[in-house]
């Protein structure tokens, strides 16, 4: 290895203990469509940047909506913005590239870069959707994956072998708080398929016409700030989403100290229990469930303690500080053993010129 080589590796050392490399956090467009896991990566990438990081959103194309229109601008311009599309991105050993567990054929172009690279999976369920069979992670040089609940990490260690699993969990923003007006007869909706939306709406208007003075409102579609104001005016929110990696919607509305009548998701939640919120497995009882809530609800009849425990679950995520350190400190942590990595590897070349 000839001394320009060498004086590289000293400078990628350099740069990880300096917190010069780079950290590029690649994103899908939305369009300007809300998104919880958009948000949890920004979220993620301004946090490091706060602390001093090389930080950068990576997106695909220059026409790029990103998420100005439903987080503000100030939130958008808190890092800035690198875009793939006819620019030419220089990739040092000491970056690290983070990627959607959605995006595996990028995984795959990317599979020759010198960087380190991540795996950020928030949904469990599209982690294989565009891998071919048999193909795994580490094939494509990721060996690291952050997830945010210790329940999907059970469950891709099982899938993605010889991964390593670091665990972020999204913190609830407190946007969301109990209105100081009295709820409405308003009925919040957040599925994953619209169509679900739409046949519980007809469904429950048929089955229960006595209650057509009631108003449903599809929760999606809105900015951050109108989201949290929607669910805080309702009396009742609807949840379902059979494919949930975690579930912020239910905490939302809870913290919003609005109960929630929700599916079980495959991939149960930890937060989740008995005593916090109206779960089913069954999704055909929807309406008669709302139907009996809103009756109890006309006759004050709900109990206390549900909104008690409501407020202690939503409280366990009301943290952005903790969130924050977790993501610095595990930050830090690749930062070192990346040096580490780098320093073991200069030692054996100074060992072996010794013994030449």
């Amino acid at each position: 290895m000839n001394s320009e080589q060498i004086d590289k590796i000293k400078e990628s050392i350099k740069n990880l203990r300096d917190k010069n490399s780079r950290i590029y956090f690649f994103v899908h467009d939305t369009k300007g469509n809300a998104k919880a896991s958009i948000k949890f990566i920004y979220d993620c990438a301004i946090t490091l940047k706060k602390e001093g990081y090389n930080t950068f959103i990576l997106h695909e194309k220059k026409d790029y909506a990103g998420v100005a229109s439903w987080l503000g601008e100030e939130y958008m311009n808190e890092v800035p913005h690198q875009v793939i599309e006819g620019e030419n991105i220089q990739v040092s050993p000491e970056d690290f590239l983070v990627v959607p567990e959605v995006f595996g054929f990028m995984m795959e172009q990317v599979k020759n870069l010198p960087c380190g690279k991540i795996v950020l999976t928030q949904s469990y369920s599209a982690m294989l959707e565009t891998l071919q069979p048999g193909q795994t992670w580490n094939q494509f040089g990721f060996l690291k994956c952050i997830t945010t609940s210790n329940k999907q990490k059970e469950h891709i260690e099982g899938v993605m072998r010889n991964q390593s699993f670091d665990i972020i969990e999204p913190y609830i923003s407190d946007t969301f708080k109990k209105s100081e007006k009295p709820p409405m007869p308003i009925i919040g909706i957040h599925t994953r398929e619209h169509l679900d939306t739409i046949n519980l709406i007809k469904t429950f208007y048929l089955r229960f016409p006595q209650f057509r003075w009631f108003t449903f409102r599809d929760l999606r579609g809105l900015t951050h700030d109108e989201f949290a104001q929607a669910i805080s005016e309702c009396f009742l929110t609807v949840w379902v989403d059979r494919q949930s990696g975690y579930g912020t919607f239910p905490l939302e509305s809870m913290k919003s100290g609005v109960p929630v009548i929700g599916i079980v998701p495959d991939l149960v939640p930890s937060w989740m229990n008995e005593n916090n919120g109206i779960w089913i497995k069954d999704q055909i009882l929807l309406p008669e469930l709302i139907a009996d809530w809103a009756q109890n609800w006309l006759e004050d009849n709900i109990s206390e303690t549900l909104y008690s425990n409501m407020e202690s679950t939503a409280n366990q995520f009301n943290k952005k500080d903790k969130f924050e350190n977790e993501v610095s400190m595990l930050f830090d942590e690749y930062f070192s053993a990346r040096a580490k990595s780098f320093s073991e590897q200069l030692e054996k070349i100074n060992v072996t010129e010794e013994n030449k």
